[in-house]
């Protein structure tokens, strides 16, 4: 990067199962203030006519189109991949049901240039409604994989302006440095979909790089405050997705195994205890991600889980 420009920024965003939010997505994008950014949509096979919305409402971004559905991570990095071939010096991953502040990439380039040591930015995430209502604000990670957002559903105080280092940012909204996946490498595509990005973000602190939450940078993200991921697809990748993020930080077998315990039990008490009878359709889901784990089943998960 030449000194006195402002780093070039490639913008990663999947398209899947959701044609109005996307565009929706792509307009908020359009209205950055920020300028030096290029936008690369990668199609993870969805078959629904948006691909031909969005060339023809959005000519300027470039279209990546895959035969079948990779996940997030194998989707991520078709666009990573592309944008790191083209001369980005950051890549910002976007999911494709948000919409951004017109200053999002601006303070999120800002405090990145700030210290070398940075490696991944992230914005406040807030619900799409009520739009005032944090989702994330980065999340914090315990040695037996759980994982959990910050401030999720506080109303922040909009004075704070503070960075805060973190332990992951979620693939939601997440600024990183082209030093940080020259280092570290890209998503860890056995994960799929869920805790891919925890991981690099894991990875990306080993090297002795930093993550850090951004609160004046935002964004919104159209998800209700109800939903929790209450489907067998979920359930069964975040529990084999949980082990294998465990597995990957470099723990030892004691604390991967009480990780596995603890998701059995659960799956467990779903099946037995009257209180969780609205859950136990899902038991069997969990029971099967830590089974598939340890039999080193990764990637989609499986028709029915």
């Amino acid at each position: 990067m030449t000194a006195n420009m402002s780093p070039r920024v490639g913008i990663v965003i999947l398209n899947w199962k959701r044609p109005d939010d996307i565009l929706a997505c792509l307009a908020s994008l359009r209205r950055q203030q920020y300028t030096d950014y290029e936008v690369v949509v990668v199609d993870n096979a969805s078959g629904n006519g948006s691909v031909a919305r969005i060339r023809r409402d959005f000519p300027e971004v470039t279209l990546l189109e895959n035969g079948h559905n990779l996940g997030f991570a194998g989707g991520s990095n078709v666009g990573v991949q592309h944008l790191m071939t083209s001369g980005a010096d950051y890549i910002l991953l976007v999911n494709d049901d948000t919409e951004v502040a017109p200053d999002m990439l601006s303070r999120l380039v800002a405090a990145g240039e700030r210290d070398p040591q940075v490696g991944i930015v992230g914005p406040s995430i807030f619900y799409f409604e009520p739009s005032n209502v944090l989702w994330s604000a980065g999340g914090s990670i315990d040695r037996y994989g759980v994982a959990r957002h910050l401030h999720v559903d506080e109303t922040p105080d909009n004075t704070v302006t503070d960075c805060t280092e973190v332990d992951y940012l979620t693939g939601c909204g997440m600024l990183i440095k082209r030093s940080v996946i020259d280092t570290v490498g890209p998503l860890d595509e056995r994960f799929f979909a869920y805790y891919e990005e925890t991981e690099l973000c894991a990875r990306t602190r080993r090297a002795g790089f930093h993550i850090v939450h951004v609160p004046q940078a935002r964004m919104w993200h159209k998800i209700g405050q109800s939903e929790r991921g209450q489907s067998r697809a979920y359930l069964y990748l975040m529990a084999r997705n949980r082990l294998l993020y465990v597995k990957c930080s470099g723990a030892p077998i004691s604390t991967l195994f009480l990780a596995a315990l603890d998701l059995l039990r659960t799956a467990a008490s779903w099946s037995l205890r009257p209180r969780h009878r609205h859950m136990r359709p899902f038991a069997t889901a969990l029971a099967r991600g830590v089974l598939h784990f340890f039999i080193g089943q990764f990637g989609a998960p499986p028709a029915r889980p």
